[in-house]
C-alpha cells in the first residue's frame, strides 16, 4: 500500500474528523483525482511539440495523457476546430497517490526559490490548481533530452465542501503552503 494512502487513512482521518466534528468516517474530504494539463499553443504551427509533452507528461505520470483538441475555431491564431492543441492525463487510485507523494516530497522542493505553494488557488469547491513553470521539476525528466521548456497545471479534485477543509486535507499530506495566508 501507498506510503501517502496509509498516512491518509491512519493518521488524516481521525485528525480530520477530530477538527471538523464529522459524524461519520465517510464525511471526511479525500483527493477524488488529480489532473495534469499541459497547453501547447504553437503545436498549431509544429505538430511535433505535441508528442514531445506527451512523452514527457507520460514519464512524469507513468500513464499515457490524451491530446485535449480545440473546440472552436479562432481566425487570428491560426486554429481550426479539432486540432490538438494540448495533452492531459487524470491519476486516480494508486498512481494519484504516488504522484502526490512524489509531488510534495520530492519534485515542489526542487523549485528554486520555493517558499511555498499559494494558499489562494481553491476554487471554492474545494479543489487546488497549481501551476508549474518548467517540467524539469520532475525527477523522472533528464535535462539534457529536454528541448523546450514547458509549463503545466496540475488540478487536485477533493470531495471537501469547502476551501478550508480542502486546506487542511492538503495541508496534512505535506502540501508545502506559504505560511503567513499569502
Amino acid at each position: 500500500m501507498n506510503r501517502l494512502k496509509e498516512k491518509y487513512n491512519k493518521e488524516i482521518t481521525p485528525s480530520l474528523v477530530e477538527k471538523f466534528n464529522y459524524t461519520s468516517v465517510m464525511q471526511v474530504p479525500k483527493v477524488e483525482k488529480i489532473v495534469l494539463n499541459i497547453g501547447l499553443g504553437e503545436a498549431v504551427s509544429n505538430p511535433k511539440i505535441l508528442d514531445e509533452a506527451i512523452a514527457e507528461l507520460t514519464q512524469i505520470t507513468g500513464q499515457k495523457p490524451v491530446a485535449t483538441k480545440a473546440k472552436k475555431s479562432i481566425a487570428n491564431f491560426k486554429l481550426r476546430e479539432g486540432m490538438p492543441i494540448g495533452c492531459k492525463v487524470t491519476l486516480r487510485g494508486e498512481k494519484m497517490y504516488e504522484f502526490l507523494d512524489k509531488l510534495v516530497s520530492i519534485t515542489l522542493p526542487r523549485v528554486r526559490d520555493f517558499r511555498g505553494v499559494s494558499t489562494t488557488s481553491f476554487d471554492g469547491r474545494g479543489n487546488y490548481t497549481l501551476g508549474i513553470k518548467e517540467q524539469i521539476i520532475f525527477p523522472e525528466i533528464n535535462y539534457d533530452k529536454v528541448n523546450k521548456l514547458r509549463g503545466m497545471d496540475i488540478v487536485i479534485v477533493t470531495t471537501a465542501n469547502t476551501n478550508e477543509e480542502a486546506k487542511v486535507l492538503l495541508t496534512e499530506m505535506g502540501m508545502p503552503f506559504k505560511k503567513g495566508g499569502q
